[in-house]
Parts: C-alpha cells; sequence; structure tokens
C-alpha cells in the first residue's frame, strides 16, 4: 500500500484509554476541551468501520486494590506536580481506573460492538503482556491508526513498541490528547521520525484512497 493510502484490509484503529474517567467523569473545562478530540475519533471511526476495518479498545484494567499496578517511584504526578508523599504518589493511578467499574469503561461515543477488541492492560503500553499483537497478526493488520490520550505517557508508549514490532503507524494528530506542549513536541518533533502524523480528515482521505484501490 502507499504511503498515502491505508489498505481497509491491512489497518486496525487503536483507541487508546479512550474511557469515561477520562473524559465524562473528568471536569467540564476538560470535557469541553476533549469534545472535539472525540467527535475525530468518531469521523475516522465511521468511515474505517463501513470499510471493514476493526477497532482495538486498550483499556486500564487495574484491582481496585491496585496491587497489580506499578509501585515504581517518579518525582511528579502526571501534571508535573510534586507528590506530597512521595512513598504513596505512586499508588494514585489505579484508584480511579479499576476493572468492572464505570469509569474503566469506553466512552459512549466509541462503543466497541461486537466484531471489536477490548485489550485489558495493565502498563502504558497496550502491547505489554497483552492479546493486542496477536490479535492485529491474525487478522493479518500491519498497520495501525492511532488515537488517544495522554499523548507523552499510553500513546507514546503504544507508538515505540509499535515502532518495534514492526508495524506501520498514523498518529491522529486531532484525535489526540494531551498539555498543548506536550502535542506539539510529539506531533512535530518525534512521532515524524518513525510513524506518518496526520489530521483525521486526512486519514479519512488516506482510506477511501486506499479503499479505491
Amino acid at each position: 500500500m502507499a504511503y498515502d493510502a491505508l489498505d481497509p484490509k491491512k489497518t486496525g484503529l487503536v483507541f487508546f484509554d479512550m474511557l469515561n474517567v477520562y473524559f465524562r467523569g473528568s471536569s467540564e473545562e476538560n470535557q469541553r476541551r476533549m469534545e472535539p478530540i472525540v467527535a475525530n475519533c468518531v469521523k475516522v471511526r465511521e468511515v474505517a468501520s463501513a470499510l471493514g476495518v476493526p477497532s482495538f479498545y486498550p483499556k486500564a484494567d487495574h484491582r481496585a486494590d491496585g496491587l497489580d499496578s506499578a509501585r515504581i517511584y517518579s518525582d511528579t504526578n502526571y501534571a508535573l506536580e510534586p507528590w506530597e508523599d512521595p512513598e504513596q504518589g505512586f499508588t494514585a493511578a489505579f484508584r480511579n481506573v479499576h476493572s468492572g467499574s464505570w469509569t474503566s469503561a469506553v466512552i459512549d461515543e466509541l462503543a466497541p460492538t461486537p466484531d471489536d477488541y477490548l485489550i485489558p492492560k495493565h502498563r502504558w503500553s497496550s502491547f505489554h503482556q497483552t492479546h493486542l499483537q496477536l490479535s492485529l497478526r491474525t487478522r493479518g493488520i500491519d498497520t495501525i491508526v492511532l488515537f488517544g490520550g495522554a499523548i507523552h505517557i499510553g500513546v507514546a508508549s503504544t507508538a515505540y513498541s509499535a515502532r518495534d514490532l514492526d508495524f506501520n503507524i498514523v498518529v491522529v494528530s486531532d484525535a489526540c490528547s494531551g498539555p498543548d506542549d506536550n502535542l506539539k513536541l510529539f506531533m512535530e518533533r518525534i512521532f515524524p521520525i518513525f510513524t506518518r502524523v496526520r489530521t483525521a480528515d486526512e486519514v479519512v482521505e488516506m482510506f477511501r484512497r486506499g479503499a479505491a484501490v
């Protein structure tokens, strides 16, 4: 398949952590910020689904007690704020996103169908000890279209893993979340080195070109 096209038979959509906790469970200000991101995800998914492209949903799947969560030290939280108690800071992530809860469910706008794939994960990368690679390979998929957030955490980790597994990657620039400075850095200085960075509208056109071949 050409550089400027996506073959529907060899492509999968990967929606990283598009979960209630980060969207519908967040502040009104953040929900407004996320609206265009969700709309762009939906736009691509509608076109791709009509072409038979499957969707994959890597999603946080921690125990409620956090005993399967990473317990590693860091200087700050995700907002780059120093921990009040560094000995307890690393336990924060699992508290809002545990298996079976409303917070860990995929948002309604992107609700998976029976033909799609839920990928429970326990670390940042969607590939780390999950069945994502196996599910992609068994479908003959060699290219992923990547959406979600946060850009500097799970999206980046997933993109690096996909690259090392020899998948082609398209990152949808206006369908990823994160601080503006991080988005700019990754979309302009990092991802272009090993992915194709495209807007949602450009991805739609890539699918249309691929379907016309």
